[in-house]
């Protein structure tokens, strides 16, 4: 896990994702692109945030600290990252 101080630059609109971890059968998916402050070259991030979260509209430029998971996953002999943001709170 890893908490940083961020800038937004974009975010998707939610969409309804199967889940079997919720009783209506669907979880609210949301993508936001993160850039740590600094300068042009700065680390970005593509994170997913899932359910309530999801939900939230976070404007681009706005300063956010950020919490995010990383993990990793094979799928037919390769290997994949994600990146979840486990929350988000304006500064």
């Amino acid at each position: 896990m890893k908490t940083i101080i961020c800038k937004v630059v974009a975010q998707t609109e939610p969409v309804y994702v199967p889940s079997k971890k919720t009783d209506s059968g669907q979880l609210a998916k949301s993508m936001i692109r993160l850039k740590e402050l600094g300068g042009e070259y700065e680390d970005e991030y593509i994170c997913a945030m899932f359910g309530n979260l999801a939900l939230c509209k976070f404007a681009a430029g706005k300063t956010v600290i950020a919490s995010l998971r990383f993990q990793t996953h094979e799928s037919n002999g390769s290997y994949f990252q994600d990146v979840v943001a486990n929350d988000i709170q304006n500064i």
